[in-house]
């Protein structure tokens, strides 16, 4: 056997739970954010930066993504988790998104990759009250866990746009992707609702992946690009985006994938769409 079908061998048997479908059923039901519309108070929110990690949903004893796939994860790191259902991110680092997702992957946990890794939350599921409330609470449990790996991610009011686009531009400065505005007065709720408004300056969205077209020149022998549907319907193709070694071992067909665009062609498709991610969390 060549070395590099050994190595993908290896690679996969690492990954096989997370090549398992995930019934609808099986997955837990979160809330998701809608994208910040032109015009909004953002006085009413509560604002935070949005995280380049893995969506993670503790039911009090074990940890899934939000598409249901279970998380192995250390047994010294469980022990600091509270016996209560909990919602946020598991996060590494801006910009470390895929040493984060590759960490969150495997079957046997790597003790060194998770000592990096930050619990962050920012949802008590099913609690009651207003989220500035369950925000307080997810304080008082990250202090009372006094585990340094779980944190509660900071929360904060601004009080016009011209302060709320202030602080969209020093997260971009740091490296950050943008940032999450939840209406500080909504209860506890799943789906995609407007209380809950991400804040990035490109689009992003998902799409699974249909097929795979092969490279031609310098791709030659690799993946040329995906051909992909997005929740609206809509077929086209992400030729961009992609590294080296993803062009070599590219998502499998049926895998969701995020990717970017600049607003909408005449036709209603995404403009420049490009590949960002496996969609994991």
């Amino acid at each position: 056997m060549e070395k590099r079908q050994f190595i993908q061998r290896i690679a996969v048997a690492s990954l096989l739970p997370w090549l398992t479908p995930v019934s609808a059923a099986s997955r837990p039901a979160l809330l998701l954010a809608q994208k910040a519309p032109a015009q909004l108070d953002p006085s009413r929110y509560l604002v935070s930066e949005k995280l380049d990690g893995v969506r993670a949903f503790w039911d009090g004893g074990k940890m899934f993504t939000r598409h249901g796939q279970p998380i192995n994860l250390p047994a010294w790191f469980a022990a600091h988790l509270p016996l209560q259902a909990l919602d946020g991110e598991l996060w590494m680092a801006r910009g470390q998104f895929e040493a984060a997702s590759a960490a969150v992957r495997r079957v046997k946990p790597e003790p060194s990759e998770w000592q990096q890794l930050h619990y962050m939350l920012f949802e008590l599921p099913g609690a009651s009250g207003s989220f500035e409330q369950r925000a307080a609470s997810l304080q008082a449990i990250a202090n009372a866990a006094a585990f340094a790996q779980l944190q509660a991610l900071p929360q904060t009011r601004v009080g016009s746009s011209a302060e709320l686009n202030q602080r969209l531009k020093e997260v971009l400065q740091i490296g950050g992707e943008g940032l999450v505005l939840h209406l500080a007065d909504a209860p506890y709720q799943t789906g995609r609702k407007p209380a809950l408004l991400k804040l990035k300056p490109e689009d992003d969205d998902e799409a699974v992946v249909l097929a795979h077209l092969p490279g031609e020149g310098r791709f030659a022998g690799m993946l040329g690009a995906l051909r992909v549907r997005n929740a609206q319907g809509q077929v086209f193709q992400l030729g961009t985006g992609f590294s080296d070694a993803q062009r070599r071992t590219p998502p499998t067909v049926g895998a969701t994938v995020t990717y970017r665009y600049r607003g909408l062609t005449d036709k209603g498709l995404p403009r420049f769409a490009s590949f960002l991610r496996v969609q994991d969390f």
